[in-house]
């Protein structure tokens, strides 16, 4: 198709920065919106984000190709008017966002108002989200396609500034918050807009200063702008007695109320606070008067467990998830002369050494005492020592029970419950030490979902070992109590023997015990569910931890309604319990029907959810303006191998992305690090492989064999390679570790950025003009929104792995593609 160029005042440099402050300014939106989203909806909802990003820069793209008066307009009219229009209407969709009352469970109640209503009102936060990206998108669109040239250098404008949007997303949200963050993003757009301006002096530019003048006051007055309300069946923050965002959750510390009795006072608890995360129960911190003898309320509680297994106080106790210190205090209470804790969110440990210090009787100063800020993989990695008390207070697990009508962990990864880390976790244990982890559960005699899940993982990594026996290394209490359950499972690298079972047994309470605190009366009762030598109880866990071959565990796993097999590293999805198979069967059921468990499907609902609307907004924004304008289309050539090229290239790269995101969470520790290094990283590294390949756009067919050549070799590296790497590389300090995580990924970005230029330059050699290339950069945006979710339901259902071979496959087509465009003649 021959298009008139449109000429552009604005020269290639002023392009460049504008192309550069726009696409920085568009990761910071995307990264603030992924922690405010978390934190009003869900964990899950993340995707979402993700995926309305990529979908609203690829609607600019078509909008380009699709709207003629957008299209007659000057190139820097179109760069100047979508910039100043996206620094406004970003505010305003936040404003909105932030203060739109919902509750997402109640959309699974088909048919009801409340099920009607609240879908309205996700549809409201999603289009609003969609639509602050679009003018992102018709400003790359209008630089990369109107390029006179190699589209290399502006390309490479656009994945730097991307990048550096990544590194300093998280940062700047720890010290100004997502919300403060988003306008810093509406700044830099408004920014844009001047620089687009030929004449600074003009009224639009002036109108672009002003609005740049009062964003800027925001930023600087830090705080003005109204908080994010979380949606209803999550605690609400304005009765936060102190809040503070941090790259993995937002902690906000309430009150909690009691009655009466002698820890109250005037209805509120004196003994202890709530640590909420991400708005949902979290963990608690307890005041501490210096004195361990005077906390007796473990003397009624499961955390007694593991010290009357032992026998005899710990020498060394490692605590794993250590939050706000209840653990710290029970193994006080009983005598542990060395406690370490590790907690991965520096804004808990802030809340226990710092805000709360004196609350806490400076519990990170006790003798004895020493809290780690970090991830427990690679603290464990690092250290040397043999532990006798290795605890897993279930770091998440808790937060997860409170939040359980919403799933909110079922799409997160666990690296914590692998196989891998139980083995690790082992290995630093002394011979008699133990390994323990304490679950919540709803319901223990019916739905004992994570604690049998994880029994399996732990059965699987002793026989992994070499033990023949690992029955004899496993012992499960049950404590059920009308607040809920918590069973304890205890590992050990060694046989239990009969002296440390009969005396765990002794100290079992015969009959249901009372406990009161901050006010609350609770019954318990515990029992030895199962214990080497005596008799397992008739509970799925106990016949699971009895099980004496493999194919036995296999057999009981396979009684259980939901999936509770063994978790890896490369599935290390610990709450999906519930099969897409089985989830797509009832996806039209109502979520409070016969056999229906929320626990357990409403992330997967969530995420077909989430492809479904992928797909259907791609139909409706890519299709539909095409038939509007089917004669202009129809006129384009070598459109179906255009679409699939770099349609496969979308799909592709977010599939190679994603992945590679999930796998380097192990790495580098914090599932936000790990996302904004990754993409920091892959989208520098792919902004130079754009960069060269101006020097390689004439040479056809030969270039296209060296990427594919190069791709091949990197995925069988990642396969059989990169969890060696990993493993040997999680003793580093972080900085090490993100190094090591830039030599992974710096190779990968390269490659794929040669991809898009010279696909570019096919286009616009067979097409001179800009709607073929803007068309196509949009078909790249729709399929890289669509791959953003099916990503993570192949990574849940196939592995990591085997997600980064598909995607080599997905690349191998787009190569077969390029040889059709390389054949198509001159102005085709």
């Amino acid at each position: 198709m021959q298009d008139q160029q449109i000429a552009a005042p604005i020269d290639r440099r002023t392009q460049s920065v504008v192309i550069f402050l726009v696409s920085m300014a568009g990761l910071l939106l995307e990264v603030a919106y992924t922690r405010i989203v978390s934190y009003k909806l869900w964990y899950y909802y993340v995707y979402l984000v993700i995926g309305l990003a990529l979908l609203g820069i690829g609607t600019g793209g078509i909008a380009l190709a699709t709207v003629r008066r957008l299209r007659d307009r000057s190139t820097e009219a179109i760069l100047a008017g979508a910039c100043l229009l996206s620094a406004v209407l970003v505010p305003i969709g936040y404003l909105i966002i932030a203060r739109l009352p919902i509750n997402t469970v109640y959309i699974w109640d088909y048919g009801s108002a409340s099920s009607l209503r609240n879908l309205a009102a996700l549809g409201l936060i999603s289009f609003l989200v969609f639509a602050s990206f679009i003018s992102i998108g018709i400003v790359v669109a209008t630089i990369l396609g109107r390029a006179e040239g190699p589209v290399g250098g502006l390309y490479f404008g656009d994945l730097v500034g991307a990048a550096l949007g990544c590194l300093v997303a998280i940062p700047l949200i720890t010290s100004f918050g997502p919300p403060t963050v988003v306008i810093m993003a509406a700044f830099l757009l408004g920014i844009a807009s001047i620089i687009s301006r030929s004449n600074r002096r003009s009224v639009p530019a002036i109108v672009s200063g002003f609005v740049s003048i009062v964003l800027a006051i925001v930023v600087v007055a830090n705080g003005i702008l109204p908080d994010v309300t979380p949606e209803q069946n999550k605690l609400n923050p304005r009765y936060a007695k102190y809040s503070a965002w941090g790259p993995v959750f937002r902690v906000d510390v309430h009150d909690i109320l009691c009655p009466s009795g002698p820890d109250c006072a005037n209805g509120i608890s004196k003994v202890n606070k709530l640590l909420a995360h991400d708005a949902s129960f979290g963990s608690g911190i307890w005041a501490y008067n210096g004195n361990p003898d005077s906390e007796t309320r473990f003397d009624v509680d499961p955390r007694r467990l593991p010290f009357d297994l032992l026998g005899a106080p710990p020498a060394h106790t490692l605590i794993v998830g250590s939050a706000g210190g209840n653990e710290i205090l029970a193994s006080l209470h009983f005598r542990s002369p060395r406690i370490e804790g590790v907690e991965l969110n520096p804004v808990t440990v802030s809340v226990l050494t710092k805000r709360y210090a004196t609350f806490t009787g400076h519990l990170a100063n006790q003798p004895g005492v020493a809290i780690h800020q970090g991830d427990a993989r690679s603290f464990m990695a690092r250290s040397k020592d043999h532990y006798n008390l290795v605890w897993f207070v279930a770091p998440d697990s808790y937060a997860a029970n409170n939040a359980v009508s919403s799933g909110a962990f079922v799409l997160s990864e666990s690296y914590l419950y692998t196989v891998e880390m139980i083995k690790r976790s082992l290995a630093h244990l002394t011979d008699d030490g133990i390994m323990v982890s304490q679950f919540g559960e709803l319901d223990f005699a019916n739905r004992p979902n994570r604690t049998a899940r994880y029994v399996t993982t732990a059965w699987t990594a002793l026989k992994s070992l070499g033990i023949a026996d690992p029955q004899r290394h496993i012992v499960v209490v049950d404590e059920t109590g009308t607040a809920g359950s918590a069973p304890t499972v205890m590992v050990k690298r060694t046989a239990f023997t009969e002296a440390e079972v009969a005396r765990l047994a002794k100290a079992i309470p015969s009959q249901p015990i009372d406990v009161s605190t901050s006010g609350r009366h609770v019954t318990e009762r515990w029992r030895l569910l199962y214990a080497p030598g005596r008799p397992p109880a008739d509970h799925i866990v106990a016949r699971l931890a009895a099980s004496t071959s493999e194919a036995k565990l296999v057999d009981v796993e396979s009684t259980y309604p939901l999936t509770i097999s063994a978790v890896h590293d490369n599935q290390p999805f610990f709450w999906h319990f519930a099969s897409f198979a089985k989830v797509g069967r009832h996806i039209l059921s109502p979520i409070r029907s016969a056999g229906f468990d929320p626990e357990n499907s409403i992330g997967e609902r969530v995420l077909l959810l989430l492809l479904g609307i992928s797909i259907l907004y791609a139909a409706v924004f890519l299709l539909l303006p095409l038939v509007l304008v089917r004669k202009s289309f129809a006129a384009i050539p070598a459109r179906a191998v255009s679409a699939t090229y770099f349609g496969a290239l979308g799909l592709g790269f977010i599939l190679f992305e994603i992945t590679m995101i999930q796998r380097l969470t192990l790495l580098l520790g914090y599932p936000t690090y790990s996302l904004t290094v990754t993409l920091a990283a892959i989208l520098l590294s792919t902004g130079i492989g754009a960069l060269a390949s101006r020097r390689l756009e004439g040479r056809g067919v030969g270039v296209m064999a060296g990427l594919l050549l190069s791709l091949c070799g990197l995925t069988a590296i990642y396969e059989f390679a990169l969890d060696g790497i990993t493993d040997s590389a999680l003793d580093l300090a972080f900085p090490a570790r993100v190094l090591v995580a830039l030599a992974i990924l710096m190779p990968l970005g390269i490659t794929l950025g040669v991809f898009m230029p010279i696909g570019l330059a096919q286009i616009h050699r067979i097409s001179p003009g800009a709607t073929h290339a803007t068309w196509a950069w949009a078909v790249n945006g729709f399929l890289s929104e669509i791959g953003s979710a099916l990503a993570t339901i192949l990574g849940m259902q196939l592995g990591f792995r085997t997600v980064q071979w598909i995607a080599l496959g997905i690349y191998g087509l787009a190569a077969v593609a390029f040889v059709a465009l390389t054949r198509k003649p001159d102005g085709a």
